[in-house]
């Protein structure tokens, strides 16, 4: 193995190459030579080369053939690798890896472009699209040149269609020609330059160069000096992060809400762009009284053609496919290039320096083990762990970087799998959502001398991970899901490297924020909505799912402080009672709660009392210590983690973790014989502190939030006023404006992304405008399984053998096709019966059942069932479809209720009964849910009552429609637990509703054949478009509408 290390080392570096680079480049261990294949009978993806750290390319050329995508690695003094990679065209995408045959002159590579890396492959309706990183941000280094981090600035995505690729190909190449940019030239092998990278990262922060100015807006760069004239305080420019805007105020939050929520910005959009305002304005007003006009004063008509006008439906599905991928393409794109994408390629940056220790550590005790049982070959020898330790470490450097990152903090990997699948080890790049800054002071020995000869430089770098479990948008995703994940969860590491002596000291220090794990919602239909515990759930879940989330990550983090900064009293009062009650319950030792009202204990901008709150924390901030690393011998470890929350964990949080990380930075200052500096909020050190965190705030709450921090003024300068505040109620109504309006879509393209969601979700999405959490998703596929076999239990006779059970959609009536009150049935099938089950989901019981024996069904009736014509999704009848079963009424139907009383059959009840009460027509948006209300029993006479009145006409025949549920395939990610649960075995492989209906026929006909009966089985739909559209109320088209003018029509 020792051979093999150094001879590979010697591979990856050319003198040309050492001579043209400013910096010594890591070692690149990529497919670069003729490798033997592999005949270990492993999966590619289980298989890599026996070298050291195999790293993701730095640059890779595309070229498009006429056979498909090539790729290869493009680095200087490599003209011809051995291999390069093929990506075929079409939706299937093939990727392979082929022999280059001496650099064939059949593959013109100077035609092709490089690029920075590849983010993944995605595949939606129509084509495949090849994600790759064309610009990025260099962030800094952490320590040497050896650990470059980088941030993801610019993200293309090339179609896998030939004519397309080339043109997009071509556009990269014609931009980095114009940008002078000589690395990502495929033509220039021989005079490789290094990358002419941007290096500004996003906002940061500006301060004015006189006390007395309060920046209110951004303005322009302001350039300070502090201690040190050559170390800059941030390794970005800096700006204002105060008002939620990415360029300047003429985009700001009121007038971007302004421009979304008017439809007479796109009814402009018909106007010439030369015209000026006044023509512009009088055009949008004479074509909104010609469409008045023409509706003769009727408000239906009226808004019907407002609706046309402005957000009309596509012509066909090809053109809704192909509007809708560009759509998610869009906002894909901009989730990976809104400043908050992180990669490196020689390290991994999704774990801290203590846990990469830890790592080494276990494994080492792991190896010795093994030796000890002489389970490793007889030339591997264990050496004694010594005590030198290289705080940087990379532990288990032969494997690729893909397999060594924390899967919790790797945003594309779904997106990478086809390259992880095919072997690819070097084409896949791990990228890591958060925030990272690089900066740099120099301390004073003491406080008396200020000479510059008497500084110590030291290095403060905060890298926060954010956990893509659970993840999302504030008001779609609040506190713990059923896997024991919670919203927002974030680790955030500060890394400190202090020179004292001649001898480096390196420190790091960890703190963690998430939801809290509780199963809670809040709505987000104004300024400041009350968070409320899910009426679903019981206290026995509540206490069960705080558990499960605090023993996934007490191994991982230590003893946890949960230190809860949400108001104790009025909105927030519920939420924060049920936390310290379900805390109190755990009872666990390694778990301890304090509460800290941030508001109360903060009035009046008194944001110096959060010292309090540290002093009563003095004894757990001796306990936890913190991870130090002197002259490479370890002297501490840190025991233990604050879990810092507040309702958002944004705003409240980043303030008190700053606070927190500003204590413990003085502690370990004083450990190596150095004096923190005073607050006074105008040192060099406090000007960077404080730049550091109000930017990990600020880039935090964009990801969450859509808006910088709230409170940033404190966080900055240590004062809080009135600007700050003012800023803040424009920021909290881009939030509620976010919310409202723009974040559904987000969500459905981030669970998409994921690989939590299939293309199903923007189908629920064009029907519902919104989309459900996939976990919900899971958890209600475990409520139908348990409804199954509750229904089992309570309906069947003993003895009595079940063939099939499905939950299925249907009128709440019997002999109805289309009604205002649908819910979600269970069908048993057994060998004697069918069995149609009116199941109570929230008292988890069957209410009524109606028992048909096999031989009273005539027949049998498939086809279209279409229950909203509104949405191109909800009239495909593939998947809109469903049965109807007829039977002969007779003595031997026998029917039964819970009365919650001896009584169990509909002739003792009252014929009477108050009439059902209707449901919104929004409801018609969402069949696929199980109805969570009690239903009385008075109504289920009424049912009953009419089913008998039914029964009783001429035709002595009564039927029951059902309409088949979603199919939602199942995606999940290997190694996860989390996915939707099997479909019933007589139903695995559907992939269509009208597919379900087939199989669930052919089942209830084969049963009725056994049972010596033949119902005839008819073609015919249940309910057709042509009905749907005569049934579904104007006022029902009308919300739509509206809602699709303001949702869909909006989306950018």
């Amino acid at each position: 193995m020792k051979r093999l290390f150094s001879k590979s080392s010697k591979t990856h570096a050319t003198p040309s190459s050492a001579a043209k680079s400013s910096a010594p480049e890591p070692p690149t261990a990529g497919r670069t030579a003729a490798l033997p294949p592999a005949t270990t009978g492993l999966q590619p993806n289980y298989v890599v080369p026996p070298v050291p750290h195999p790293n993701p390319h730095e640059h890779i050329a595309l070229l498009a053939s006429e056979d498909g995508l090539l790729m290869r690695p493009h680095r200087a003094g490599l003209p011809y690798p051995a291999s390069y990679v093929r990506v075929s065209w079409g939706k299937t995408a093939n990727i392979a890896e082929l022999p280059s045959n001496g650099g064939s002159p059949s593959v013109d590579w100077k035609e092709g472009v490089v690029i920075y890396g590849i983010v993944g492959l995605m595949t939606l309706f129509n084509a495949s699209y090849l994600l790759v990183i064309t610009s990025r941000t260099d962030i800094g280094q952490l320590f040497d040149a050896s650990h470059l981090i980088y941030g993801v600035k610019n993200v293309v995505s090339i179609p896998l269609v030939k004519d397309r690729a080339k043109s997009i190909l071509s556009r990269m190449a014609s931009r980095n020609t114009s940008v002078n940019r000589p690395s990502l030239l495929a033509n220039n092998v021989d005079d490789f330059q290094a990358p002419d990278e941007e290096t500004s990262g996003g906002p940061h922060v500006k301060f004015a160069d006189e006390e007395e100015v309060k920046i209110m807006t951004p303005r322009d760069q302001v350039k300070f000096s502090v201690d040190s004239a050559d170390r800059p305080a941030s390794p970005v420019p800096s700006g204002a992060s105060t008002p939620a805007s990415d360029v300047s105020m003429t985009h700001s939050p009121v007038s971007t809400i302004a421009n979304r929520m008017s439809f007479w910005s796109r009814l402009s959009k018909r106007a010439s762009e030369g015209a000026d305002i006044e023509e512009s304005l009088l055009d949008e007003r004479e074509l909104l009284d010609s469409i008045i006009h023409d509706a003769e004063g009727i408000p239906d008509k009226a808004i019907s053609s407002i609706i046309a006008a402005t957000a009309p439906p596509p012509d066909s599905s090809e053109e809704r496919n192909s509007e809708l991928e560009e759509r998610i393409l869009r906002r894909c794109l901009r989730e990976f290039t809104k400043g908050d994408m992180y990669f490196a390629l020689h390290f991994d940056i999704t774990r801290s320096l203590q846990h990469k220790h830890e790592q080494f550590t276990k494994l080492h005790a792991q190896n010795k083990l093994l030796s000890e049982l002489d389970a490793l070959s007889k030339d591997t020898v264990v050496n004694p762990l010594d005590d030198k330790v290289d705080a940087l470490f990379e532990p288990s450097v032969m494997l690729p970087l893909w397999r060594r990152v924390d899967r919790h903090f790797w945003w594309n990997e779904c997106l990478s799998k086809p390259f992880m699948d095919a072997g690819l080890h070097s084409y896949v790049t791990p990228i890591m959502q958060g925030y990272i800054q690089i900066s740099s002071f120099d301390l004073p020995k003491d406080t008396s001398a200020m000479q510059d000869d008497s500084a110590e430089p030291v290095d403060y770098i905060v890298i926060s991970r954010r956990s893509r479990d659970r993840a999302g948008l504030r008001y779609q995703r609040r506190g713990v899901d059923d896997e024991a994940h919670v919203a927002n969860f974030v680790e955030t590491e500060v890394i400190m490297r202090v020179q004292r002596n001649g001898i480096s000291n390196v420190f790091s220090y960890v703190q963690t924020r998430g939801s809290i794990p509780l199963f809670w919602t809040q709505s987000g239909y104004s300024m400041k909505p009350p968070p409320v515990l899910a009426p679903e759930r019981n206290p026995a879940q509540n206490l069960d799912a705080i558990k499960r989330h605090f023993r996934r990550t007490v191994p991982v983090y230590g003893p946890h402080t949960i230190v809860n900064l949400a108001e104790q009293h009025g909105k927030e009062g519920m939420i924060t009672n049920a936390y310290r009650e379900y805390a109190t319950k755990l009872d666990a030792k390694d778990v301890r709660y304090c509460e800290f009202d941030f508001h109360r204990e903060t009035r009046g901008m008194k944001y110096e009392n959060i010292s309090k709150l540290i002093n009563q924390l003095e004894r757990v901030f001796e306990s936890q210590g913190f991870f130090w690393v002197s002259n490479n011998m370890l002297l501490s470890k840190q025991k233990g983690v604050f879990r810092v929350n507040c309702i958002d964990c944004l705003d409240r949080t980043n303030v008190v973790q700053s606070a927190f990380a500003r204590h413990v930075m003085s502690m370990q200052l004083e450990a190596v014989g150095l004096l923190s500096p005073p607050q006074s909020g105008k040192s060099g050190v406090e000007v960077i502190f404080n730049d550091v965190w109000a930017n990990n705030g600020d880039a935090i709450s964009r990801a969450y939030a859509g808006t910088s921090a709230l409170k940033g003024d404190f966080t900055r300068t240590g004062k809080r006023d009135l600007g700050g505040m003012l800023n803040d109620g424009v920021n909290s109504l881009t939030r509620m404006y976010s919310a409202t309006f723009s974040d559904w879509f987000c969500q459905a393209v981030i669970d998409f992304m994921l690989g939590y969601r299939t293309l199903s979700v923007f189908e629920e999405f064009l029907i519902k405008l919104q989309s459900t959490d996939p976990r919900e998703l899971i958890r209600l596929s475990r409520i139908r399984a348990e409804a199954i076999a509750t229904s089992v239990a309570r309906v069947l006779s003993e003895g009595e053998t079940l063939m099939s059970g499905w939950t299925i959609f249907s009128p709440e009536q019997l002999n109805v096709t289309f009604d205002d009150r649908f819910e979600e049935k269970v069908l048993l099938l057994s060998a004697r019966a069918l069995y149609i089950v009116s199941y109570d989901y929230s008292l988890e019981k069957p209410k009524m059942y109606i028992c048909i024996p096999l031989g009273a069904i005539a027949r049998l009736e498939k086809g279209a069932y279409i229950i909203s014509p509104l949405e191109e999704a909800s009239r495909d009848p593939v998947q809109n479809a469903g049965f109807s079963v007829y039977w002969h009424a007779s003595d031997k139907i026998s029917m039964r209720m819970t009365s919650y009383s001896i009584r169990n059959c509909p002739e003792d009840a009252p014929t009477r009964s108050p009439p059902a009460g209707s449901v919104s027509g929004s409801s018609q948006f969402k069949p696929m849910l199980p109805r969570r209300e009690p239903t009385k029993t008075a109504n289920l006479s009424g049912i009953m009552s009419k089913v008998s009145e039914n029964a009783a006409g001429a035709t002595n025949v009564c039927f029951a429609a059902f309409k088949a549920l979603p199919v939602d395939p199942a995606r999940v990610r290997s190694g996860s637990s989390t996915g939707y649960a099997e479909p019933a075995d007589d139903l695995a492989g559907a992939t269509t509703c009208k597919q379900v209906v087939e199989m669930m026929v052919e089942s209830i006909k084969r049963a009725c054949e056994d049972a010596g009966n033949s119902p005839v089985i008819m073609d015919r739909d249940v309910v057709s478009l042509t009905e749907a559209q005569k049934m579904t109320s104007i006022y029902a088209k009308m919300e739509y509408g509206v809602k699709r003018l303001i949702w869909l029509g909006g989306l950018v």
